[in-house]
């Protein structure tokens, strides 16, 4: 694997772009606690993989690979969460899109895929 950043990393550019989307989907968003912990974990999902990439150890880039597919769960539940607190107020301010939910299978997928091929080389 001829990794030279975590810059060339596709999962990393589909992160950051993750973590914009969510980022202006909740700007607007009353509910300050799930507003904030939606995007520090979107935030987080990027922010680990370029964390492990510089720390210089494969098993530390591993380490924050999984810390980044578990940042991603998380997102991915407060957005099903931010979707069903907007239908029970009958407020579409969150009507958080399938894409959203969809992109953070598709990343998570992607960051177990890189730690299978990164522990296959190892």
């Amino acid at each position: 694997m001829a990794l030279q950043t975590f810059e060339d990393l596709e999962v990393w550019k589909r992160s950051c772009r993750l973590a914009v989307e969510v980022c202006v989907e909740f700007d607007e968003c009353k509910n300050f606690t799930l507003k904030d912990q939606a995007q520090r974990s979107a935030i987080s999902i990027p922010s680990n993989i370029a964390e492990g990439s510089e720390r210089g150890s494969t098993g530390d880039f591993i380490r924050f690979l999984r810390y980044s597919k578990g940042s991603c769960a998380e997102l991915r539940t407060q957005l099903y969460l931010a979707r069903k607190v907007s239908q029970r107020l009958n407020r579409p301010g969150l009507d958080v899109p399938d894409e959203l939910i969809g992109e953070t299978r598709e990343i998570s997928a992607m960051l177990q895929g890189l730690v299978n091929a990164i522990e296959r080389e190892k």
